[in-house]
């Protein structure tokens, strides 16, 4: 069954991170926190209809099998939570084909990439320069929308523009046309990368103006720095990025302030089982996880002062086995 949000109540989103939010990592951060739904990393399309397996590359959680709590597991982390597979490219009858392909493949919703601001993609004629041409933003949503069942959600994530914000309410109001089920907007355009800050207050003016749910993205790491960025964006709705990888509980204490509650931080011995747990989990090589580990590490340091420590003492280790054997003895 597709999966279709409940816009009536506060979403968090886990973002899409090329080189970062892979299947292991999404398994891991969805282990303990509470995301609506996670969108797997980019899977670019070209020149043709991609074969199954590079579908079950980007996201193996289609190929998950069993229930939790009742409910099938296909298409989600083994923690239940629903993955949305995102595809980035410039042909819509290319675009509309892989989606396609990825519904029958058993997706539950399809998100379409015109935000990422890598060079060789935009050189490309992908990503965020497509934000240069509303109307082919317009072009591919509606050729995605068309061909995929009506119960299945197709949405898009943008930016505010690519060199500047001159666009950014062409671009809103082509992606509504297209009938985008909802769009989730990075507050930066695509000449401002990552760097701080982020502009929700741009964002508000397509709150006000679209009538389709809107999740604002960007620069948040912490939770006050969620509820500054609901307030100025205007929607309750917000996707987290890098601030959910330094922080893994940081959607956890988004979600126990909208309660009313109050939420322990995630304590480091906490943190050192999900560090073990990554590094137990599947990866193409051996290499791989341990780059990946130690970019994650590397990342963790700017919320905990033990991760520097850690750090310290792995950086020159060049296997899994030999990390794990430093994590156990530190438990």
């Amino acid at each position: 069954m597709p999966h279709v949000p409940n816009f009536s109540q506060a979403q968090t989103v886990l973002a899409p991170m090329e080189g970062l939010t892979d299947s292991v990592m999404r398994d891991v951060l969805t282990s303990i926190g509470q995301y609506d739904w996670t969108v797997s990393e980019f899977i670019r399309v070209t020149q043709t209809i991609l074969p199954a397996h590079v579908f079950y590359k980007f996201v193996p959680e289609l190929q998950h099998s069993g229930e939790l709590h009742g409910e099938n597991l296909q298409g989600k982390t083994r923690h239940g939570v629903p993955v949305h597979i995102q595809l980035l490219g410039s042909n819509p009858e290319l675009m509309a084909g892989n989606a396609i392909k990825a519904v029958e493949l058993g997706a539950l919703a399809i998100d379409l990439n015109f935000g990422c601001p890598a060079k060789t993609v935009n050189n490309h004629r992908g990503g965020s320069v497509l934000l240069t041409e509303p109307d082919t933003v317009y072009q591919i949503i509606k050729a995605v929308r068309d061909a995929v069942p009506s119960h299945t959600p197709v949405s898009a994530k943008i930016r505010l523009g690519y060199e500047d914000t001159s666009l950014t309410q062409e671009i809103g109001d082509a992606v509504q046309a297209a009938n985008a089920s909802w769009l989730t907007i990075h507050a930066r355009t695509k000449t401002q990368g990552y760097k701080p800050p982020a502009y929700w207050e741009l964002i508000a003016p397509l709150t006000e103006r679209l009538t389709l749910p809107i999740i604002a993205n960007g620069e948040i790491w912490t939770l006050e720095q969620a509820q500054r960025c609901r307030e100025q964006a205007n929607t309750i709705h917000v996707m987290l990025g890098r601030g959910a990888v330094t922080r893994p509980d940081l959607v956890n204490q988004v979600k126990s302030a909208d309660r009313g509650d109050n939420v322990a931080s995630l304590s480091w011995q906490q943190l050192l089982a999900l560090q073990l747990a990554f590094l137990h989990g599947n990866a193409k090589s051996d290499n791989m996880l341990v780059g990946r580990y130690k970019q994650w590490l590397g990342m963790l340091t700017q919320g905990y002062d033990e991760a520097q420590t850690l750090w310290q003492a792995i950086k020159k280790l060049k296997t899994t086995d030999a990390i794990i054997e430093q994590l156990t003895q530190t438990i």
